[in-house]
């Protein structure tokens, strides 16, 4: 049992370097364009306007990543101790609606999935996750970013936390798809060649 709990700490590890020089060439690649001044404005609602704006990355990604997997391997895991992929496509599609229905102050989509559910089946329920995520955050503000609340069980976190928590789940999750992806020789969408 300690040995699956080291691999599955190297494959986050792994993960969250491919999310990292996914990011890096696309930053490099930004600056290679012609500079024009950023808008250096304060923002005004800074913690929810950063994580709405990177909603519609990661929900490309993501998706694009659950649907470049073939459906015989949504059942891969690569040890005997991880999760599916399959597994893997529903806890994101939870997690998206748990941690939105928590920021929103909203009931959250009874999505009735499992992980042996069909590949088309587990990728609409992600889809539909995010675009609840889409409506359920559009017109949440930082007013209330210290309000504690209830996230899992007893544990409490505040509106803030549970923002970042989002955040963090999107980052890790696509890194942990992009390591079975290229377990299985499917380069992930961050590292596909751009098309002209």
């Amino acid at each position: 049992m300690r040995l699956g709990i080291w691999r599955l700490a190297a494959v986050v590890l792994a993960g969250s370097c491919v999310a990292g020089a996914a990011w890096a060439q696309a930053a490099g690649q930004q600056a290679a364009a012609p500079a024009k001044a950023p808008d250096l404005s304060p923002v005004a609602n800074p913690v929810s306007t950063a994580v709405k704006g990177q909603l519609p990355r990661f929900e490309k990604n993501i998706v694009a990543a659950a649907e470049a997997m073939p459906a015989d391997k949504y059942s891969y895991k690569p040890t005997a101790d991880m999760n599916t992929y399959g597994h893997l496509m529903m806890h994101i599609a939870q997690s998206n609606n748990l941690f939105c229905s928590k920021i929103a102050g909203t009931a959250a989509p009874d999505a009735k999935i499992t992980e042996t559910d069909a590949k088309d089946k587990l990728v609409a329920a992600l889809k539909d996750s995010f675009a609840y995520c889409t409506t359920a955050l559009a017109n949440v503000d930082d007013a209330k970013l210290s309000e504690q609340m209830v996230v899992f069980g007893t544990r409490t976190a505040s509106r803030g936390g549970v923002f970042v928590m989002l955040a963090g789940s999107w980052t890790d999750h696509y890194g942990t798809q992009a390591i079975y992806l290229r377990l299985n020789g499917i380069l992930p969408p961050t590292a596909q060649p751009k098309k002209d």
